[in-house]
């Protein structure tokens, strides 16, 4: 027999009218499945059951009834609900008067029969459906989209990066029990409702969350290291050299069937390839959050030094570092990454407002002098390598490229989609760094917030709430570097079942934030060369050449495609080693 709530509740009124007319006019089929008819409900003791009522004859007598069995629950579901929304109508009438009014959505259209109550699981199915449908009338409109978003740092790369039996997955899997099979691999639900149910719209909207971060913030000073036209030229072929080798790995998936990132290393080329993969994934994001620490100290050091008016900071950056591990600790406990949804939500909404802040400020000001400042340059040929890396830093979202398409409904508008992101946030980017560097010139800093009024209430305020954005999207960012080490030290192992598997893990987590500020510090005095550090040293692979490399062991079949992924390959190398070589040999001058 199939699952009676899965039928029931996913009617459409439309095909239930229609399907009515095709049942057994004679058969009272309304009453079998209706809660509230007598002689269903009613026990043996009950007082009205010594009237004499027949309980209505079960659909099951009827001929072929084990199969058109559902038909008939569906009929009679549209016929309750019809009932349903009449009494709530007349509910609203009788109750307006003092100030009782219910509406429709009040009315539990979609409420368990009692016999499915009584069967095996009933309840708990009842429980979890008035669950669901509780949180969805709360908070589907942005937190279950934003908390989607997050759980895509889950499959991070492509990789199951989830922990598989933590305690949002053991009790989701409990209301999937009677529908799992019996041999296989399990798989929580949450991750099965996660594929392919986003629209165009909604994979839009992800992949401009997915690029859109705290590295826009260091566009400014890196438009200073390599010049106006010279950034500006940088950011567009970055842009486009970034899609291209996007373009290239999903055509490896394509060809590989789907997969993560490391799988389709292993695949194609071997398992130390993908072993390789994950550790470039690794590296970069915990260079993203060394970035952040630095960021976040920075722009707090700037906010108390202006609030207090002190002759001398109150906090050092490395104090401000350490006191931000000790807020990160506690942070990296979190298993659940959608637990961090809220807060991550309302450091976009910080994250916005500084942009905004940021285009009205200068464009003002650029209108008000008439021009750029005079001491803009062209280029600069001291430090333009360090545009190119602060450029691949800021375009860097391989990792969250595959999980993305994997959600869509229809994977084939994807590619379409990531041109037309491509585009606008280039745009964005590039304006971002002409704006703030033809506004402050020479003297823009790589906090460039700290470049504006510092006497202004709201810049202060924007100041510190851009701080603690970056501070809260801290730990979704050091997520799948966490995973990634943990798995290879700990597999599969869930804390959930063992304390002493818990703790290690809190403490090898510890270690790693820990860790991260040590790094921090380090580069604390020169955040512009240590965020193009990364992006030579650990975007570069990830971006250009591992996606140039797959394509052409797994894809190229014809001699000019061939030819194409060995040049990628060739200007990812020399990139990679003369950006590197040429930032560290700066940074120790």
């Amino acid at each position: 027999m199939s699952d009676t709530p899965q039928t029931t509740a996913g009617a459409n009124p439309k095909e239930a009218r229609v399907l009515e007319q095709h049942l057994d006019p004679s058969y009272e089929f309304a009453a079998e499945f209706d809660p509230s008819t007598p002689g269903l409900q009613e026990g043996p003791g009950s007082p009205s059951n010594s009237i004499n009522r027949q309980a209505p004859e079960s659909s099951l007598r009827l001929q072929g009834g084990d199969i058109h069995r559902d038909l008939y629950k569906i009929a009679a579901q549209s016929r309750r609900q019809k009932l349903h929304q009449r009494a709530a109508t007349f509910s609203d009438a009788v109750h307006f008067g003092n100030h009782h009014r219910s509406s429709v959505s009040d009315v539990d259209h979609d409420e368990l029969p009692i016999r499915d109550q009584l069967a095996p699981g009933g309840l708990r199915r009842q429980y979890l459906q008035r669950q669901s449908r509780r949180v969805s009338y709360i908070s589907e409109p942005v937190t279950r989209n934003f908390i989607s978003f997050l759980e895509l740092y889950g499959h991070f790369a492509g990789e199951d990066l989830e922990e598989s039996e933590d305690e949002s997955t053991l009790e989701e899997s409990e209301e999937e029990g009677e529908r799992r099979p019996l041999l296989g691999r399990r798989q929580s639900s949450r991750r099965l409702r996660a594929q392919g149910d986003a629209d165009q719209v909604k994979t839009f909207f992800t992949l401009l969350k997915a690029f859109i971060g705290t590295g826009i913030m260091f566009l400014p000073k890196a438009f200073k290291n390599g010049g106006m036209l010279f950034s500006s030229i940088t950011m567009i072929s970055v842009s486009a050299i970034t899609a291209l080798c996007f373009e290239l790995l999903l055509a490896t998936r394509k060809r590989y069937g789907g997969g993560g990132y490391g799988d389709l290393g292993k695949i194609v080329v071997g398992p130390r390839f993908r072993a390789l993969i994950l550790v470039s994934i690794t590296l970069s994001q915990i260079g993203f959050v060394c970035a952040g620490l630095i960021f976040t100290a920075d722009n707090l050091a700037a906010f108390l030094d202006a609030v207090t008016h002190a002759k001398e900071a109150p906090l050092s950056t490395n104090e401000l570092i350490a006191i931000q591990i000790l807020v990160l600790i506690p942070m990296s406990f979190i298993r659940n990454i959608s637990k961090l949804g809220p807060a991550a939500l309302l450091a976009d909404v910080f994250i916005l407002l500084g942009l905004t802040y940021i285009y009205w400020y200068d464009i003002s000001w650029i209108i008000k002098m008439r021009g750029f400042h005079p001491s803009i340059e062209l280029f600069n040929p001291r430090d333009f390598t360090m545009t190119i890396g602060s450029a691949i830093f800021t375009f860097e979202g391989i990792g969250l490229i595959l999980p993305i398409q994997s959600s869509m409904k229809e994977p084939e508008h994807f590619s379409k989609l990531l041109y037309i992101v491509m585009l606008i946030i280039t745009v964005i980017f590039t304006s971002v760094g002409v704006l703030c560097y033809g506004t402050f010139g020479e003297h823009v800093s790589v906090e460039v917030i700290t470049n504006f009024p510092q006497n202004s209430k709201f810049v202060n305020a924007v100041q510190f709430l851009y701080s603690m954005a970056v501070l809260v999207g801290t730990p979704v960012q050091l997520f799948p570097a966490m995973r990634n080490i943990e798995l290879k030290i700990f597999g599969r192992a869930s804390g959930k079942q063992s304390n002493m598997t818990k703790w290690k893990k809190n403490a090898f987590r510890t270690s790693l934030v820990i860790l991260c500020g040590m790094i921090a510090i380090l580069g604390a005095s020169d955040l512009d060369k240590f965020v193009a550090l990364i992006g030579s040293f650990a975007c570069v692979p990830l971006v250009y050449i591992y996606p140039a490399f797959l394509h052409y062991k797994g894809v190229a079949r014809r001699p000019w495609e061939k030819f194409g992924d060995i040049a990628m390959i060739v200007i990812g190398l020399v990139a990679m080693v003369y950006t590197t070589s040429i930032t560290i040999a700066r940074w120790s001058a």
